[in-house]
């Protein structure tokens, strides 16, 4: 490839030592000079590109450090039930779907929000109506609750004398009948009855998936799913197709299979490699299944629910970093995120065991929605990454408000504190319970607010971040969080050319208008993967 030269705007580092540049010179995948143009020009070696800026911004490219990228994906074909409002706007969505699909087809979908629809939970046989009689499956918003119909639930072997899995829960009616509501470990009843896509389906979903996130900046991607999109990774990295940097999370449930294959974090290459092992600690506000230390507003006793039990999870902790593997682990709830912080201190305090291997990278937290302040701290003491979605906040204004009330809720979504105590954030969408742009997860961040501009100077504005370091959480924070640090996150000679060209420059544009940022070229490893037309 040519060497190509940026200029003609301001190059916004992310390197304390050089903030900003007037240009970047990349050779290669790798970025050989940045500084003034002067300086720049005299690395220049024959033949070059020229990509003149005209006084648009060049920033590092983004990372979201935890999508569902195949779910996502594969989602974009199903039904689409995000931000309806109403259960019979949602239902007339679904009859539309269910009429196109073949004979026997399952109807899938995702993105319905009981909330939206006066905190009502939908049933089966009001799903029974519109489902022309295929089987359907939608998860909720979050993901934490799936809504099935009365012939999905008969697949499925759900009926009265069903038992609650531990970690799970089958609503019911007052006659004990299953209402068509799943919750946390209960789902996975529905989804092993569900037929799996192709792998030729899973190759155009990825494809399609990381194209779009390209489209909005985004070079490097960090996923906990399935074997499938780890296989599917694989494929696209083997043809040359693979244009999004990858670090895929282990699920938990095959723990002793790595360690007997001897997989260890950070296992791979630059552009698909091992992250943690997968676990989950609790379930979602959304669904009042989130673990806390005190009752949900209005209740006396429900404090959501815990998915795995508190010994199962430090010897899990144990056993996954004793063998050179780091944990990821999903924790909303407060109390959950101190289970799963003392655990991890626990751990760090056992005396190791013969033949340890410390893991490469670091453990992490996704989400840390939750927090008590005592904790905070906690995550930098431990360094543990404190993996967060800053759009979760913005969405969950109301339903934070409600169940938790404002006193509690201003230790959520703490992304102020935990700065300033030194933690490392890695930011991403949580795609698809959000939306994968991260320009709206940017937004959320500098200004806790809507995009409709509520609340009027933002929810708990204290929490949130300026936008350089919102920027730092998008890009520094995940590649310390994958043990990259010296390949990426900085625009600085010797790292990877991953860049994003924007059609604004976002530190004088309005803060309330960043969610609509424009991006006219991503480039990763010094190609180009996106160019606006």
């Amino acid at each position: 490839m040519p060497d190509i030269l940026f200029h003609g705007g301001p190059i916004y580092t992310l390197n304390p030592d050089q903030p900003v540049a007037e240009a970047l010179l990349a050779r290669d995948d790798t970025i050989v000079a940045v500084g003034t143009s002067r300086e720049v020009s005299g690395a220049l070696q024959g033949g070059f590109e020229d990509v003149s800026l005209q006084g648009r911004a060049l920033i590092p490219g983004l990372t979201d450090a935890h999508i569902h990228l195949l779910w996502t994906g594969l989602g974009r074909q199903n039904v689409e039930l995000d931000g309806v409002r109403s259960l019979d706007e949602a239902l007339e969505r679904i009859r539309q779907r269910a009429v196109q699909l073949p004979e026997g087809a399952w109807l899938r979908g995702h993105g319905w929000n009981h909330s939206l629809w006066d905190y009502r939970w939908p049933t089966a046989e009001e799903l029974d109506r519109v489902t022309a009689g295929h089987p359907a499956i939608l998860s909720r918003k979050d993901g934490h609750s799936v809504w099935l119909n009365t012939q999905a639930l008969a697949l499925a072997g759900i009926d009265e004398h069903t038992s609650d899995p531990e970690g799970g829960l089958i609503q019911r009616d007052d006659h004990g009948l299953p209402t068509g509501i799943l919750l946390e470990n209960a789902n996975e009843l529905a989804w092993r009855v569900v037929p799996s896509p192709s792998s030729a389906e899973n190759q155009v979903a990825l494809r399609e998936i990381i194209r779009a996130c390209n489209a909005r900046g985004l070079t490097s991607l960090h996923m906990p799913e399935g074997p499938d999109t780890l296989a599917t990774l694989q494929m696209l990295r083997a043809t040359g197709t693979l244009d999004a940097r990858c670090l895929f999370h282990l699920p938990y449930r095959q723990l002793d299979d790595y360690i007997a294959l001897g997989v260890r974090s950070g296992f791979g290459d630059e552009w698909l490699r091992i992250g943690g092992v997968k676990i989950f600690s609790d379930g979602s506000l959304g669904s009042c299944t989130c673990h806390m230390l005190a009752p949900f507003a209005g209740s006396t006793t429900n404090c959501g629910l815990p998915t795995i039990p508190e010994a199962e999870l430090y010897a899990a902790v144990r056993k996954a970093n004793t063998h050179g593997i780091a944990v990821t682990v999903h924790a909303i709830g407060d109390r959950a995120n101190r289970t799963v912080l003392d655990a991890i201190e626990a751990q760090r305090q056992a005396i190791p065991a013969e033949g340890a291997v410390a893991p490469l990278l670091p453990n992490r937290i996704e989400h840390a929605q939750h927090l008590d302040p005592t904790d905070v701290p906690r995550f930098a003491a431990l360094d543990v990454i404190a993996s967060m979605q800053p759009i979760h906040a913005t969405s969950d204004i109301d339903i934070a408000e409600r169940l938790l009330g404002n006193e509690r809720s201003a230790w959520a979504y703490a992304w102020q504190p935990l700065r300033q105590s030194g933690a490392v954030l890695a930011f991403g969408s949580d795609a698809p319970v959000e939306t994968f742009d991260p320009w709206a997860g940017i937004h959320a961040a500098v200004t806790r607010k809507r995009q409709d501009g509520l609340p009027p100077g933002g929810w708990h504005r204290e929490l949130a971040l300026s936008l350089e370091e919102t920027l730092r959480a998008y890009v520094v924070g995940p590649a310390i969080a994958s043990n990259e640090a010296q390949l990426k996150g900085v625009l600085a000679p010797g790292r990877r050319a991953d860049l994003v060209v924007l059609g604004a420059d976002p530190f004088t544009a309005n803060p309330d208008d960043l969610w609509q940022m424009e991006v006219v070229q991503t480039v990763v490893g010094g190609r180009t993967v996106w160019e606006a037309r």
